[in-house]
């Protein structure tokens, strides 16, 4: 039997969307800045897109930016931001568990000359919104903060950080990183108040290289990538048709009955941590969002435990797909306070409508049988 659950590394593309996509490639090939009818055709896969998604988030079309994936929506909504308001200040608020996309990014502006504060969670990974309001100043122009951690699936509270630094500052824009949460919770800036959201294709469903970036309008921020003016001079470079086509063809899919399908991964991932934490000495982090387990099994490291599954067929991640291969401790898991010993010792298990029952009496079966072995390896080389 095979078993994915490493969902938020990426998933598989529906069917529907590899269809898109083709038919694009061998039938709707023209470039969509195009005059001529081969042009038109392109442009309305992107206009359709655009429609489906502003249908979902209850915007306008013109207030959706396509990117190459969340990094680069990340990158934008920040960069451009402090490019637009260098002169109203330089200082930024952040979460201290957010993805690399956005610690970086937040780096490079503090190498950049810009002041960075960044916020603790609690033992549950959650971010107070007070916290954030405290460390609003006169000269803060943006917040930045995740709307569901990618590591340990804990939920932050958008739109009361949203309410609380705005009830300082007014004028400070707020840009969340929803790359976790589209297609799994609901999504709506204006019920969130973000001013700005990002999104990626391949978490739900859709290509590889695809995404969007949210802009409310009236929102300034600047294009870091200048070329031909495409996007109303927001994102230069030709549009990647196939992909965009494939991605609004994702949306639609995710978002009809997302309800119900959410409950049942949601049931799912319940029932994987329950039994897994019956077994001696298995821990789970968090237990919010609903299609994320973080789970310590002390006295095996991560590694070696999702090899062994690998080896069963049990595909798993030892935490953000992104930078798990860099051998270094999560900065997530530290900074909700977990010890050596389960810090070293945790898998991340996300699942999707696809997976099954069955899925999860094999996995817990053989992380029963797996769990006695490897300890005993380990603990007897010492």
């Amino acid at each position: 039997m095979e078993v994915y659950f490493d969902n938020s590394a990426t998933t598989k593309v529906y069917p529907e969307v590899r269809d898109i996509m083709l038919k694009v490639m061998d039938e709707d090939y023209g470039n969509p800045s195009s005059l001529h009818l081969k042009g038109v055709a392109a442009e309305h896969y992107i206009k359709d897109s655009a429609d489906i998604i502003a249908k979902v988030l209850k915007c306008t079309p013109e207030e959706i930016i396509f990117t190459s994936g969340g990094t680069e929506s990340n990158n934008l909504a920040i960069i451009g931001t402090a490019l637009a308001k260098k002169r109203r200040g330089k200082h930024f608020i952040t979460s201290s568990i957010e993805h690399a996309s956005v610690l970086q990014v937040m780096a490079f502006l503090e190498k950049e000359g810009c002041e960075v504060t960044y916020i603790s969670p609690d033992a549950n990974g959650i971010v107070r919104p007070e916290d954030f309001a405290d460390a609003v100043r006169d000269d803060t122009v943006l917040v930045s903060c995740m709307h569901i951690n990618n590591e340990i699936g804990s939920v932050q509270p958008i739109s009361e950080i949203a309410k609380a630094v705005r009830k300082k500052n007014p004028s400070v824009v707020v840009h969340s990183d929803c790359i976790q949460s589209f297609g799994k919770i609901q999504v709506v800036p204006k019920k969130m108040d973000a001013d700005m959201i990002s999104v990626s294709g391949h978490k739900l469903h859709g290509p590889k290289g695809s995404g969007f970036l949210y802009v409310k309008k009236g929102t300034l921020i600047r294009p870091i990538i200048y070329g031909g003016g495409q996007q109303r001079n927001m994102r230069s470079g030709t549009e990647n048709v196939p992909a965009i086509a494939g991605l609004g063809t994702a949306v639609a899919i995710s978002m009809a009955g997302m309800g119900e399908k959410m409950a049942f991964v949601e049931s799912l991932k319940n029932k994987l941590i329950k039994e897994l934490t019956a077994l001696p000495e298995v821990y789970s982090n968090s237990e919010t969002a609903p299609h994320i387990a973080s789970i310590s099994f002390t006295g095996v490291r991560a590694e070696v435990m999702l090899h062994a599954l690998e080896d069963k067929g049990i595909y798993v991640s030892s935490g953000s797909a992104c930078s798990s291969n860099k051998r270094k401790e999560s900065a997530v898991l530290t900074a909700i306070g977990l010890d050596r010993e389960r810090l070293e010792s945790t898998l991340r298990f996300s699942f999707n409508e696809t997976n099954t029952e069955e899925e999860v009496d094999y996995t817990v079966s053989v992380i029963s049988e797996l769990l006695p072995v490897l300890r005993h390896y380990v603990r007897g080389s010492r």
